[in-house]
């Protein structure tokens, strides 16, 4: 049997938090419905900082994925008009790349390599146009902010991580219920895909972070639980967010044990921005995180 623990409730007052990266000695994170990114040091969660705002009076105005360039400017993925953002050294927010002719339907979760390159996925809908999902590539954005589709199609590509190494990316299929692996080549084409992992029935992989063992740790909104993974399918521990579905993890603080969750009573925008239940819940680990994710 898997060891259990419940994660501690550290920040409130989101709609949906998501997305979360550990960097410059803060957790960053997307709250997706409210369209900003922000930050929280692990010593004050009561003062997180505004990172970047859209304008919520743009009806396509959502955030999602995040992540940084090597001179630390940050990458933003603008969901529903699928485009990844970049906010310059001196603030400015300029458009990185449009994804338009990459992917389909609104963009998601971002992962972006030592190199600045970025992996973005996509629903494989534009619900709003009433699409029907389709399976879709990952969109592969290069540091010059030009795209294409890498890989093969996946189902809801959500959550993804890259090893130590650089070699082997790692991502979430929602509706697959499992975790695949692709080799990444030189030019960061996606070869080789396998499975990495069947995920028991019921969890549909969300945000996922990876440790110095190999272990990845999947949010699993569908059970209630964040699941630590082992590369064939074997989970080792769970924990639990009291009164909260778990969407997104990350692995930080300052010896990175520490497990950030951002969790919600649902992901339904009507009810996330009315409500404000979004929290961010954190639990102390043994295994410490690694790389980009």
């Amino acid at each position: 049997m898997p060891a259990r623990a419940t994660a501690t409730i550290v920040a409130g007052g989101l709609a949906f938090p998501e997305c979360p990266r550990w960097h410059d000695d803060r957790f960053w994170l997307a709250d997706m419905h409210l369209a900003e990114v922000l930050s929280y040091s692990p010593d004050d969660w009561v003062a997180r900082r505004v990172e970047l705002a859209l304008d919520r009076t743009r009806s396509d105005a959502r955030t999602a994925g995040i992540g940084f360039l090597p001179d630390g400017r940050l990458l933003a993925v603008s969901s529903l008009d699928a485009t990844v953002l970049r906010r310059e050294l001196n603030g400015d927010v300029v458009v990185h790349s449009d994804l338009r002719d990459a992917t389909r339907g609104w963009c998601n979760d971002m992962l972006v390599d030592g190199r600045g390159r970025a992996y973005v996925g996509s629903y494989g809908a534009d619900y709003r146009a009433g699409e029907s999902h389709a399976d879709v590539c990952l969109a592969l954005v290069a540091f010059d902010g030009s795209a294409q589709t890498v890989g093969e199609p996946l189902a809801f590509p959500n959550g993804t991580v890259l090893t130590s190494d650089g070699r082997t990316l790692v991502v979430g299929e929602s509706l697959a219920e499992k975790l695949t692996a692709f080799t990444v080549a030189d030019d960061g084409a996606l070869t080789a895909r396998r499975v990495w992992a069947e995920l028991p029935e019921g969890v549909r992989p969300d945000g996922t972070c990876l440790d110095a063992d190999g272990a990845i740790w999947v949010s699993s909104f569908a059970t209630g639980e964040v699941l630590r993974v082992h590369e064939g399918g074997h989970i080792s521990t769970v924990v639990e967010v009291p009164g909260r579905l778990p969407f997104a993890c990350a692995l930080g603080g300052e010896d990175r044990r520490t497990l950030l969750v951002c969790a919600a009573n649902t992901w339904r925008v009507e009810e996330t921005v009315p409500d404000r239940a979004g929290v961010l819940a954190v639990c102390t680990v043994e295994v410490p995180g690694v790389g980009w994710n």
